[in-house]
């Protein structure tokens, strides 16, 4: 409940209390004398007595020796603000203050308390007559400003209703109006909240009162609202019993007379008749204009010293929070049901819960539903000083077509680390592509019982990502065929005004045009200012057709559109060519998502985007194209994080997808450095790469470790049986055909052989001088002679540790042995290094790879390959580290040959650069980027339930 609106506007002046013979001195600042023996119905504070049974003398409660609180609460306020300030100096925290009316009496008090303290003051003057809903208007801008830590709300009482009060974020509520920071007080808890200060003041009357207060009798009169509640439930806490009464009640002569204080607040009444106060009762008039005086000093003061606290409350919560993980059951079951039963068996928890277990803010928190949601960037900064947890890189042996399981091994890992070993960790993982997830390989969710959930979720749209780089993608395919029509069809006098067109008689160049004029060299703001000749070089990009490298994307995997002719419409005027179309993930700007480090960074790198070529020769990017901007803006959202969670309820970020094969396949640098801030300098960071590690692995050291600046400790090596028996001899893997026997029965020489691979995996991670744990991902299949003649020859050939793990069919109970070997490797020492050096020709570069990675004898360059290489030496790309483009089937470019390929020559075919993403990509043999679907792809089995809306079939 507020008080009236004059006792608001009131003035406020530092007051004190005096006891003289001749009864209460009330005296302001200056000691000028108020009143004497004020009268019944208007006392401020008094004390009722009686000497001769028929009158009052009314005297002052006797003040405890202590002084007025007031100085005090201002220095330690002063005091607390220096402290906060000297961790984070630009911090000047601002209480702003909601009125009706342009009245600047409360403000200058506001100002004058909060300058001795070092606060700032923010008056916001609504209409008199303003509504309830441009109130709550300005409530709700001022919760989003970060400078405001304080709300104070100076309204007439008709205003306060239950949503306006409410409408106030809690820890800015200093006036302790809400309903949360009221039934914080009744709980008792006000750690996180705020009590009114008309309430502390109050307290603070009494206090001074002589007689203690426990097991006394206190009457609230006619007061209401939160004011009522807080008082209430205050003077409880302090051992009063407390019973409340309106003006209008039968009962209230008794109450009064029964009580040894009182409380009232007066409206249209007249106060109490001196017969109904028993002899020593205090009574505390609210309404008084004596007690506005220091009731409205103590409550600036005091919203000041509130205001001080939320500021520290709020650095408080800045800082890195443990983790309070409540991991979900999980009972397994055999046989294992299908991916898609275990996923809907287990209700995952909200998503607000799990980032609040894991330390997240909610202003961190973007959602997207309730299973999954965007964290903001703006972590990073809030933990920069944050040290940062264990860094492991999931890989795996050459695979099958299938795939051999990385992702689950991920999943499970984490779900031991958290759920069992209770090890802050995360999982880092890439968002699959919907041309597998409808074609043949299926989703990447994990599977069994180590998944994240909700898999169909993860599998199909997630948050939109990549649909996000799809439109941002084809926008620039639009852009550059529109800009090739555009120069084949207009004078250069019609593209300078098309393109920068007089807008209310004003004519200017946008900002990214300026930026194309000064890389041409033309110093000039002025469009009128520009000669012809550098009109023409300004307007003419003068594309090559025949050399635009820039493909549209989808993503599906469509056969038909791996070469397509565009332009035949009459409409385009013959400007028709030959292009084709990528699957999404493999457009550049996949690859930039994955390796950008923030909004400033990726606009960037998309400005740097090569498309094509001039007929000159010169590169042409995004930014000469003038579409730099549109795309960050695409791609505003999908820069960031998506939060999920697994079966046990362990945290994953989900967050990019290029291919391995044909991009550097491994999740956003972005996912990696927020999950290492928060697992804490303990915990884990999981993440996968794509494919084999002689691809994913190799490219996530020498691409995304080079530029994230992180360094991993230890690598988990995947590793099947029925892999390692392909390697040895066994016989080709089809997707979608039963196993040959020789993968389902017992043949340790096939296994024995086929270790010849696993050996070179570890040999190429220990080029990088990473430690390696082997992960063998059982089947029901293996046999149990099979798995511990793997282990002992991973060990033999230099795993640090080699571990069966059953994660599949147990969950994370399942990978416990696994999550402690990597525990006890990942704190050893490692001497990471770079495969080579940027400095080294390109031609230097792959050749290393090609050797020592591949096994290699040497490599072979296409002229076409030299051409290419000469061309970005010139212009100035021979610095890029190198991306290869190459079959994950074999450590060679024949993908039938199995195992450890030697004596032969890596052909390379031709060479392209992703100048925005920053690496030069390599051919290798024959390399499609557009997938093509099978005879039967998994959509056969995919299908909507139209009563419940459930996905059957997905996996």
């Amino acid at each position: 409940m507020r008080l009236s609106v004059a006792f608001r506007h009131a003035h406020l002046s530092h007051a004190s209390i005096r006891r003289s013979r001749a009864g209460v001195k009330v005296l302001n600042s200056e000691n000028r004398r108020i009143s004497d023996n004020s009268a019944v119905s208007h006392p401020w504070v008094r004390e009722a007595s009686s000497t001769s049974g028929t009158s009052e003398t009314v005297t002052s409660f006797k003040s405890h020796p202590r002084k007025n609180d007031g100085p005090d609460i201002v220095q330690r306020s002063r005091e607390e603000l220096k402290a906060i300030r000297e961790t984070n100096p630009g911090l000047k925290p601002t209480l702003a203050i909601i009125q009706a009316g342009e009245d600047d009496d409360l403000l200058e008090v506001n100002k004058k308390m909060a300058g001795k303290i070092g606060l700032n003051v923010m008056q916001i003057c609504l209409p008199r007559q303003c509504t309830e809903e441009e109130a709550i208007e300005e409530i709700l801008r001022l919760n989003e400003d970060s400078r405001v830590y304080g709300i104070f709300l100076h309204l007439p009482q008709s205003f306060l209703s239950k949503s306006v009060r409410n409408a106030i974020k809690p820890q800015k509520d200093v006036d302790g109006v809400s309903d949360l920071n009221v039934g914080r007080v009744v709980l008792g808890d006000q750690r996180d909240g705020f009590a009114s200060p008309i309430a502390g003041a109050v307290l603070e009357m009494l206090a001074r009162h002589d007689a203690p207060l426990i097991g006394k009798m206190a009457v609230l009169v006619g007061v209401e609202g939160p004011l009522k509640a807080t008082l209430q439930f205050l003077l409880q806490n302090n051992g009063m019993m407390v019973q409340t009464c309106q003006w209008s009640s039968k009962h209230l002569q008794k109450q009064i007379m029964d009580s040894d204080v009182v409380i009232l607040l007066e409206t249209d009444h007249k106060g109490l008749p001196p017969t109904w106060l028993r002899p020593g009762v205090a009574v505390i008039n609210l309404s008084s204009a004596l007690m506005e005086v220091f009731t409205e000093m103590f409550v600036a003061v005091v919203i000041c010293q509130h205001v001080v606290r939320s500021s520290r409350r709020w650095i408080q919560e800045q800082q890195y929070q443990p983790w309070r993980l409540h991991p979900l059951k999980l009972q397994p079951l055999s046989p294992v049901p299908s991916d898609i039963e275990i996923s809907r068996a287990q209700t995952p928890k909200p998503i607000s819960q799990l980032a609040q277990e894991v330390g997240l803010l909610p202003e961190e928190l973007e959602a997207y539903g309730n299973t999954k949601a965007k964290v903001h960037l703006s972590l990073l900064n809030r933990l920069q000083h944050q040290p940062n947890g264990k860094y492991v890189l999931v890989a795996g042996i050459t695979p099958t077509p299938l795939g051999e399981g990385k992702s689950t091994v991920t999943i499970g890992l984490v779900q031991a680390l958290s759920a069992h070993l209770k090890l802050n960790s995360f999982a880092c993982l890439r968002q699959p592509s919907q041309g597998p997830t409808f074609g043949v390989k299926g989703g990447a969710a994990g599977g069994g019982y180590a998944q994240v959930i909700p898999m169909e979720e993860f599998n199909l749209h997630l948050t939109g990502d990549i649909h996000a780089i799809t439109a941002a993608n084809n926008l620039v395919a639009a852009a550059i065929d529109a800009r090739i029509l555009h120069e084949a069809t207009q004078s250069d006098k019609a593209l300078y005004s098309r393109l920068v067109p007089s807008v209310n008689g004003v004519r200017c160049f946008s900002p990214i045009q300026m930026a194309r004029l000064q890389r041409l060299g033309i110093n000039k703001s002025d469009p009128s200012d520009l000669t012809p000749e550098e009109v023409r070089a300004f307007v003419r990009l003068d594309l090559d057709p025949e050399k635009v490298t820039w493909q549209r994307v989808i993503d599906t995997n469509d056969r038909f559109l791996r070469k397509i002719t565009v332009g035949q419409a009459n409409t385009e005027k013959g400007n028709a060519r030959q292009t084709q179309f990528d699957i999404a993930v493999a457009s550049e700007i996949m690859a930039i998502l994955a390796l950008t480090d923030g909004l400033a960074d990726m606009r960037a790198r998309l400005g740097r985007m090569v498309v094509g070529s001039s007929r000159n020769g010169q590169p042409i990017t995004a930014d000469d194209l003038g579409v730099t901007g549109a795309l960050a803006v695409l791609m505003k959202d999908a820069i960031k994080p998506t939060l999920m969670q697994t079966l046990e309820g362990t945290p994953v970020f989900v967050h990019a997808g290029p291919f391995a094969n044909i991009a550097h396949g491994n999740s956003s640098v972005l996912a990696d450095k927020l999950a290492l801030k928060l697992v804490g300098e303990e915990g884990f960071v999981v993440t996968e790469a794509g494919f084999g590690a002689d691809i994913g692995m190799e490219k996530f050291f020498n691409i995304k470790c080079r530029t994230s600046g992180l360094k991993p400790d230890v690598v988990v090596l995947v590793a099947t049986v029925r892999a390692l028996k392909m390697h040895g001899g066994g016989p080709n893997v089809t997707a979608g055909v039963p196993l040959p026997k020789e993968y389902i029965s017992e043949n340790l020489q096939l296994v024995a052989d086929g270790c010849s691979n696993l050996k070179k995996q570890i040999q190429i991670a220990h080029l990088f001088g990473v430690p390696v744990v082997v992960a063998l991902n059982a089947f029901k299949t293996d046999t149990q002679a099979e798995i511990d003649l793997v282990c002992r020859i991973a060990e033999a050939s230099g795993a640090s540790a080699a571990v069966q793990c059953h994660h599949w069919s147990r969950g994370g109970r399942g990978s416990v042995e696994l999550a402690q070997a990597v525990k006890k490797v990942a704190s050893q020492k490692n001497y990471f290094q770079f495969l080579y050096n940027l400095q080294d020709s390109v031609v230097e570069k792959i050749r290393t790879i090609a050797q020592k990675v591949y096994g290699a004898d040497d490599i072979e360059l296409s002229p076409e390959a030299q051409a290419k290489i000469d061309y970005y030496n010139q212009q100035g790309f021979g610095a890029l580290p190198i991306c290869m483009a190459k079959t994950h089937l074999s450590l060679s470019h024949m993908p039938e040959k199995k195992g450890v390929p030697t004596g032969f020559i890596l052909p390379i075919r031709d060479i392209r650069a992703s100048i925005g993403a920053g690496f030069i990509y390599p051919l290798v043999g024959t390399m499609s980027t557009m997938p093509g679907l099978p005879t039967r792809p998994c959509f056969y089995d995919i299908d909507l339930d139209p009563v419940t809306e459930e996905i059957k079939g997905l996996f």
